[in-house]
């Protein structure tokens, strides 16, 4: 499937779908508690739907008809179905495999091709250090991987340096382990979601100690209750519609985001306000206005999702933009920071790849036929460049963008986007 897309001028609101971060964690939280919990708004998706099923064959039962009902478990899983299958979704893989460490059953996870290249040997050895069984059956420390549990607790020590999620599951599962996880963390990176993690621990009542993202004490033995949580917009998916105000000079509305919340990506609209565009925080959500762009640095460490499209907009800018400090970007669904250099460079794009991200001069883009790579964030960001470029462009993959944004295109149709979904 394509999108094909031309220049447009974009007007109106736009309700951004909740975030996918929060609806992952609360599944999680929910499968493990006591009583049955209530998750209202979350979102409906390709990844999510992936964390439901697992979540559902390590023997919670989940309702998804409307706000979604998740009678949990009590306690940790005392056994899961042998296969667990994660699609595409990286959160649901790296968050579930604690969750399988506290049981005392084999169980597999794999996933779709892009999951079975993504590394997990930190958190493998984090979790064999901790009394788990595991291993990576093509001995890659990549899917397919096998964990059998229980989870004894002890002392561990933590490369962060690759994502964050490795220690958003030991935070999240260790508190349901038989005794005290202390876990040194090396190189902590995407610091805003361990801040989410931790809120919703702090929600929970979990009980643990921290110095900094360095260290932390988490004590075992511990509970989740049931609770009723309103999932809120997700700033990832929301980069994609400030971005694309930013490029075409167009003035839009986002409903449903909140500023306090957790999420790492909401500092792309002080990145956007930073090189020009106006922007406009007010209670019903945010205003912004494109206009004319000047490049900037950005350190993207927190964002790495936010690449692509900081990449399609720095195009647009005056001078030179500096996206860096995000190589983790380089082990997502793709590398992105080098499909992203490729991809738009068949656009007109002048820009460099470095190590550890981008350098974009600002270029006047052009239609062109550019490959998604299958990846939902790409396929998006491209299209967001068809919006500002003269001419047509054309990204296949299209369908990638069901893992996160299923209404994508038809929400951009709605804002007057000259966008469209083709065989």
């Amino acid at each position: 499937m394509k999108i094909v897309v031309e220049k447009s001028q974009l007007a109106g609101e736009v309700a951004i779908p909740a975030s996918k971060s929060h609806t992952i964690r609360a599944v999680l939280i929910g499968s493990l508690a006591e009583g049955v919990s209530v998750i209202e708004s979350p979102l409906r998706a390709a990844d999510t739907m992936s964390c439901v099923e697992v979540f559902r064959r390590m023997g919670a039962h989940i309702e998804t008809d409307g706000d979604w009902l998740v009678h949990g478990l009590g306690g940790p899983p005392e056994g899961a179905s042998d296969i667990l299958d994660v699609g595409n979704s990286g959160t649901t893989l790296y968050l579930a495999m604690g969750t399988a460490a506290l049981g005392n059953r084999w169980v597999t996870f794999t996933g779709d091709e892009q999951i079975r290249s993504r590394p997990a040997g930190p958190l493998l050895k984090a979790l064999r250090d901790l009394g788990a069984e595991c291993y990576s059956t093509n001995k890659d420390d990549k899917p397919p991987l096998m964990i059998k549990g229980p989870v004894k607790g002890g002392k561990t020590t933590l490369d962060g340096s690759k994502t964050s999620q490795y220690l958003s599951s030991l935070l999240l599962n260790c508190p349901l382990a038989q005794g005290d996880t202390e876990i040194s963390v090396v190189d902590a990176a995407e610091i805003p979601y361990i801040e989410m993690t931790l809120q919703w621990l702090d929600e929970q009542g979990i009980s643990y100690k921290r110095r900094g993202f360095e260290w932390f004490h988490v004590p075992g033995g511990q509970r989740y209750k049931a609770f009723r949580r309103s999932i809120p917009g997700d700033f990832s998916s929301a980069t994609f519609f400030l971005c694309a105000a930013a490029v075409t000079g167009s003035e839009v509305m986002l409903l449903g985001l909140d500023m306090n919340d957790t999420q790492g990506d909401k500092a792309v609209v002080s990145m956007l306000s930073e090189m020009g565009a106006e922007v406009e925080l007010l209670p019903e959500g945010i205003r912004i206005r494109g206009g004319n762009l000047e490049g900037g640095n950005f350190d993207l460490n927190s964002t790495p999702d936010a690449l692509p499209s900081m990449a399609v907009t720095a195009c647009f800018a005056e001078g030179t933009t500096r996206l860096y400090n995000v190589a983790q970007a380089r082990l997502k669904e793709t590398d992105r920071v080098a499909v992203m250099c490729a991809e738009l460079s068949k656009m007109g794009a002048r820009i460099e790849e470095r190590p550890d991200g981008l350098v974009i001069h600002g270029s006047n883009l052009h239609g062109a036929s550019v490959h998604g790579h299958g990846d939902h964030r790409v396929v998006m960001a491209l299209a967001v460049a068809g919006l500002g470029a003269e001419g047509q462009t054309e990204i296949d993959t299209a369908e990638a963008v069901s893992i996160t944004f299923p209404n994508f295109v038809e929400l951009m149709k709605g804002l007057g986007a000259k966008m469209a979904l083709s065989d």
